[in-house]
């Protein structure tokens, strides 16, 4: 019984949380990472800060909508299967909601000088929000203290700022460099093993 209780309230919490996120998102994927981080790590203690990071990571690479792939996986490492349906509910039901009501009043609201401010003012605390997810994941990326990892970064900055290479591109050659590196660290941990027993 208090299995059921407890995976009720855990539940329960998912859904309102992503709803809530969800609701109050204003700018995107990135804005709802800080967010995220701020409930499902700091408030819930849910998930570890290097987990978040690399929830982040794999969401940001694969297909579809941030807020989603993130609401799938923490969802799952919740509560299985349901806690992954129950996350992606609360997270598509309010910009459905939202997006339908004002698709009602499309004209109304494009014309609306004091929409169209509000929307201003809004973008510059978006910028806020999504420069101190930027922030708070290269220091994640420095405190790894690897050499490689701190290089890719610089790198993939430059390409994709002032050489205007695709973020997908960037992506793509990141997680090759990633899947060798890590192939590398196994050999080697075979190899120390094997020193070991010899």
């Amino acid at each position: 019984m208090n299995d059921k209780q407890s995976k009720s309230k855990i539940l329960w919490t998912l859904f309102k949380s992503m709803f809530m996120l969800s609701a109050c998102t204003f700018g995107g994927g990135f804005v709802i990472v800080s967010l995220m981080k701020k409930k499902f790590v700091e408030e819930l203690n849910w998930i570890e800060e290097d987990e978040m990071l690399d929830i982040t990571a794999i969401t940001q690479s694969s297909p579809g909508p941030l807020p989603v792939n993130a609401s799938v996986i923490i969802g799952y490492r919740m509560c299985g299967i349901t806690g992954s349906l129950v996350a992606i509910l609360g997270t598509i039901i309010p910009p459905m909601v939202i997006i339908s009501i004002i698709s009602l009043f499309y004209t109304e609201f494009r014309t609306n000088k004091y929409i169209a401010i509000a929307l201003q003012v809004m973008r510059a605390g978006v910028a806020a929000v999504i420069f101190d997810v930027v922030i708070k994941l290269a220091q994640n990326i420095v405190k790894t203290k690897r050499v490689m990892y701190i290089a890719m970064m610089i790198v993939a900055f430059v390409a994709t700022y002032f050489f205007k290479v695709s973020a997908m591109l960037i992506i793509l050659i990141c997680l090759g460099i990633g899947i060798v590196d890590l192939l590398a660290s196994l050999k080697r941990e075979e190899g120390g093993q094997e020193k070991c027993s010899l």
